[in-house]
This record gives structure tokens, sequence and C-alpha cells, in this order.
């Protein structure tokens, strides 16, 4: 007797084989797809937390051994009757000393990337330097206006430790273009350029934009006389610069926003103070 097997004429001759299987394939030989790869992390600098940790290291100990040395410069060559003590806390030997600091720094940060086979150090801290560039510095202005703002609505000391800068139109002038050059280019490039990528690399981008704005708070926070007010306005002052670093990828961006954040600043102190030749208003 005959028995008959139905067709399937769509799937083929027999109905208990599916067009994926193929009946003279051992299952044995049949491997698993290969797994997704990893993916990328958000950044990837050939540096490390340690080497992040060692030029902060650096920085503090280049301004201590620089203000030592400048002050007692100063001191013998202009106020050999002032005590060293004195002498170390005007404005002109600190910005100096910061100033030469600064630069020691910076060339610890050459010699750190190229350390770790970054031949070209602006592409490698991922400078690149952004097309709307004007979009930046109206970002920083805004900034500044719209936080200063906001700083009115906080309780805010009369006296902070960074008031003594602005004793003479002099050291006005100092700290203010102090503030809107060498101040913003090493802060960016230390904090977003090295710190920020290796925090993200870890922790992830939220994480890392938290960290970095408080740690950049906090190293503001002596010269702010520690007060939560204004120590918050410089957090949030952190916070726009790291998120334009994380978003745009450019350290440059958040060095032109710093500048003319605190040009902004400089120039407001300029007019309130009749070009810095009043400035006893800022205590009013």
């Amino acid at each position: 007797m005959r028995i008959a097997i139905p067709v399937d004429s769509e799937r083929g001759n027999n109905p208990g084989v599916t067009p994926t299987q193929n009946p003279s394939l051992d299952p044995g030989q049949i491997s698993d797809p290969a797994p997704p790869p990893p993916a990328a992390p958000v950044e990837d600098p050939p540096w490390t937390g340690w080497d992040v940790l060692r030029i902060a290291f650096l920085a503090v100990f280049s301004i201590i051994v620089c203000l030592f040395v400048v002050t007692f410069a100063v001191r013998r060559l202009v106020y050999p009757n002032v005590p060293w003590r004195d002498v170390a806390q005007y404005p002109v030997p600190i910005v100096f000393a910061q100033l030469v600091a600064y630069v020691l720094v910076l060339v610890f940060m050459y010699a750190t990337v190229h350390q770790h086979g970054g031949k070209q150090f602006w592409k490698t801290i991922g400078w690149n330097w952004p097309d709307n560039w004007a979009l930046f510095v109206i970002s920083g202005v805004v900034l500044s206006v719209g936080l200063q703002a906001i700083a009115n609505l906080l309780p805010m000391p009369k006296n902070l430790p960074i008031d003594r800068f602005f004793q003479t139109a002099r050291e006005a002038y100092l700290l203010s273009i102090f503030g809107m050059t060498v101040a913003p280019l090493l802060e960016e490039l230390f904090f977003r350029g090295f710190l920020y990528p290796v925090l993200a690399r870890r922790l992830g981008m939220v994480t890392a934009v938290g960290l970095t704005a408080l740690s950049f708070g906090l190293i503001h926070a002596p010269q702010l006389g520690r007060a939560w007010g204004p120590v918050l306005v410089i957090f949030l002052v952190g916070v726009a610069l790291t998120v334009t670093r994380a978003v745009t990828k450019s350290v440059a961006a958040g060095v032109l926003m710093h500048m003319a954040y605190n040009a902004t600043i400089s120039v407001l102190i300029f007019f309130a103070t009749d070009h810095f030749r009043h400035l006893e208003k800022l205590k009013q």
C-alpha cells in the first residue's frame, strides 16, 4: 500500500524541514552567532588617571615654590622693610608666581602627552578649534550675565579673599588680564582637556561632567571664602564648560566660553567702578 506524503509547495517537498535547516549538517557543527563588539568608550585619552594626579600635584607644588621664590625676590628688591608674610599676600607677586607655575605645568602637560605617544599635543588633547567660534564667545557672555543674576538671589559674603586683588587700579588691570587669558587656558587644559576624558572613560559622561565641575568649583573655593553661594555659581560654570566639552569634543570651545565669561565680569566691574578708579564701590 502506498502512503502519500503531503507536499508544501512554499516550503519544499518535506514539510518537516524548514528552509533554514540543513539535514546534512551535524548540530554540533552549527556555531552560535558572534557577540557584538563592545561599545567604544565615550573618551579614550592616551594618559591615565595617575598622570592627571601628577599634573595636579605639580601644579600645586609649582605654585607654592614659585610664590616663595618670587616673594623672596620682590621683598629683597622692592619691599626690604616689609615682613615676608605680608609681601606673600600682595596681588602682584601672587599673579606673577602663578604665571610662572602655569608655564611649568604646560611644559609638563606636553611631556605627558608625548610620553604616551601623542606627537601632536593640541590634536591629542582635543583642542579642535570650532568653526562657529563666535557662538561660544556669545555663550560665555550670556552665561556670565545669567549667573550674575542668579548670584544676586544667593547669600553672598560682602568680603571675599579675592577682593584683595582689587585694592588698586593696577592690581585690578593685572588680575583682569590674567583672568581673561592665561587662567582660562590652563584651567580648561587641565579640567576639560586632561581630567574629564579620564573620568568619562571610566565613569561615563554624566558622572564625569558632575565630578569635573565639582573639582572646578572646589579649586576656586579658597579665593571665595568657601562660602556656598559663590562656590555654587562656579560649580554651575564648571557644568556648562564641561557639557560644552563633552558635546563638541572641543577644548577650544570651552576656552572661548571661559575667557568670555571672565571678560564679561571684568568689563562689568570696570564700568561699575568708573574705570577701576573707585574700587570701593565693590564693597557697597
